[in-house]
């Protein structure tokens, strides 16, 4: 009897290559699968043949060690890597989930941050770890969030890697300093100035996208580094939530975002809670804290969405240890694991999806 398939449904980037940070996750789930019996395969929407029963799949060769293109029929299971963008190819996804909407999907499709955040928001376990959040649209919103609070981010409602969010602080002479970095991730030129000459810079790259203003966390170490906590939740063998692993992330000097890929750093959740002047006990509240809440926004999630495999949340912990939900990721990476030498939680990681589409199978 054939193993069992599991097909990993992706975009192509505009140039009509596959991403090579995803390929190279999606050689691990290759070779992961091989060992469970499974076999793994991607494919794209723009992949599925005319007739509707097959695809033309990348194939990764063990042996050869190289990918190729082969004939395929639909998978037994779809696990969904498409991230969320304003795209014509993030519609073909949709379109092609609309179509073949009988196959076994791992996971839904999430809404935007906004959308998120108003599900979340309804949910009275999860409210009070969700910093004050809103459209953003006016001069008005920036001096009203200002004068609340003395750091506010302007983020897009879709995206992700930390393209496009702003950092806004108000100075003690009731000035406001900017940072950030542009849709390209690059770190912008601050800015310090008048509530109406932030909002020039602001619109200068802030085009025709959606944004929301947030509610800032203190993050700023000692040594003026933003930091946050990356917390994977996943799916296990038997389809039960368990988190995988949480690792610290400290943005690169002078960056508004902890992000890996605008060069922020990993460090073991531990050695980040040391440096915060936490103990060890309080370090276990505050663990215990962030599971607890891990677990009630999966189920939120879910419930609301339909089936979902794994999310990684950011968080972060105020002074007083307070842990705050910065943002949901339905498509996260597994990097911060591995580059923190947690072999054990990235080798986790990996299987987890394959594992559970195992289970629905």
């Amino acid at each position: 009897m054939a193993d069992p398939t599991l097909g990993i449904m992706t975009l192509y980037q505009k140039d009509g290559t596959l991403d090579e940070e995803e390929r190279t996750y999606f050689r691990s789930l290759v070779l992961q699968g091989e060992e469970l019996g499974l076999h793994v395969f991607v494919f794209t929407p723009e992949d599925v043949d005319p007739s509707g029963t097959s695809v033309r799949a990348h194939v990764y060769d063990r042996e050869k060690g190289g990918w190729s293109r082969a004939p395929k029929p639909l998978p037994d299971a779809v696990y969904d890597r498409c991230r969320s963008q304003q795209s014509p190819k993030f519609r073909l996804m949709r379109s092609f989930r609309t179509q073949y909407p009988k196959l076994l999907y791992l996971n839904h499709p999430l809404s935007s941050k906004w959308g998120n955040h108003v599900i979340l928001n309804k949910d009275s376990r999860i409210r009070p770890h969700l910093p004050l959040t809103r459209r953003f649209h006016t001069l008005g919103d920036l001096k009203e969030f200002t004068a609340l609070h003395r750091i506010v981010y302007i983020k897009p409602v879709d995206g992700s890697g930390g393209r496009g969010i702003a950092r806004v602080t108000r100075n003690g002479d009731g000035q406001l300093a900017l940072s950030g970095r542009d849709a390209s991730r690059a770190i912008i030129q601050p800015l310090t100035g008048s509530p109406e000459a932030v909002m020039r810079r602001l619109s200068g790259w802030i085009t025709d996208r959606r944004y929301l203003i947030q509610q800032g966390i203190p993050l700023t170490l000692k040594d003026g580094r933003v930091h946050d906590i990356r917390l994977l939740i996943q799916k296990n063998a038997s389809g039960h939530w368990q988190v995988t692993g949480a690792a610290g992330r400290i943005g690169a000097k002078g960056s508004a975002t902890s992000n890996l890929h605008g060069g922020g750093e990993a460090v073991s959740f531990h050695r980040l809670m040391a440096a915060r002047g936490f103990s060890e006990a309080k370090t276990a509240a505050i663990r215990n804290d962030m599971e607890a809440l891990g677990r009630a926004i999966a189920l939120r999630l879910e419930g609301h969405f339909g089936r979902l495999c794994e999310l990684a949340l950011d968080l972060a912990v105020d002074p007083a240890g307070h842990v705050w939900l910065i943002e949901v990721n339905p498509k996260p990476s597994r990097e911060v694991f591995k580059r923190i030498g947690d072999q054990a939680a990235y080798t986790t990681a990996l299987r987890r999806p394959l594992e559970y589409a195992l289970f629905l199978i």
